[in-house]
């Protein structure tokens, strides 16, 4: 049956704009980006078909134009448009940081981390930058490596700080295995790195290890 024949309030957009984008299932979200379905199969058919075979949004998002075209009624168009949609997001996300007092919404700092961060397939090291009422200054990826990891140079952290006249640091990079756990190796480095930064009178607040929809403080475990 075609959504327009469906009750009202049954329709995604219908529901979207009575009740709230948080009302809607992940299929509907992603119904209401697809627009249209493909013959025999209504925009709903579709996203069904889509989640099914990608298992989540999330390995749905990180699949490249290949992967996402294998399935019928989807292609380079709809790709784009998506991955418009995604970078949008970021930069509404990486905007509401902007001189936001991290240490007061330290949930939202989390959440933008993840977003920059939680999905890509290589490690990524970086930084958030802060004044010193520890607002957002700016965000930088600084390093990036393999699968296994990336290398980090303390005095290159210390000389980007200072160039943006930070205050403080919260860093945070990303484990592509998808586990959360800190190494000894992080351990390490954020020892390293606080040590360095108090050379300079900046302080180290917090270093966040980023993996599949977990972030671990390793403030919180004691180790800053």
């Amino acid at each position: 049956m075609p959504i327009i024949d469906w009750p009202e309030a049954e329709r995604p957009r219908e529901k979207l704009l009575q009740r709230g984008a948080d009302a809607l299932t992940d299929a509907e979200l992603l119904a209401i980006f697809l627009r249209t379905g493909t013959k025999g199969f209504t925009a709903i058919d579709l996203a069904y078909q889509l989640l099914e075979h990608f298992s989540s949004l999330r390995n749905l998002f990180n699949a490249d134009l290949e992967e996402f075209s294998q399935t019928k009624g989807v292609g380079p168009a709809k790709y784009v448009q998506l991955q418009a949609v995604l970078e949008m997001s970021k930069r509404y996300l990486g905007e509401t940081m902007e001189n936001q007092d991290v240490i007061s919404s330290p949930e939202d700092t989390r959440q933008f981390l993840k977003s920059q961060l939680g999905n890509r397939p290589y490690e990524v090291f970086a930084a958030l930058f802060l004044d010193n009422r520890h607002r957002v200054i700016k965000f930088e990826e600084l390093f990036r490596g393999t699968i296994d990891g990336a290398s980090v140079y303390p005095r290159e952290v210390v000389k980007t700080a200072l160039e943006h006249n930070a205050a403080a640091l919260i860093i945070a990079h990303n484990h592509p295995s998808g586990v959360a756990e800190p190494s000894t190796a992080d351990e390490r480095i954020t020892l390293r790195l606080k040590e360095a930064l108090a050379l300079v009178d900046i302080r180290l607040l917090d270093h966040l290890v980023i993996g599949d929809g977990e972030v671990v403080s390793l403030a919180e475990r004691g180790i800053l």
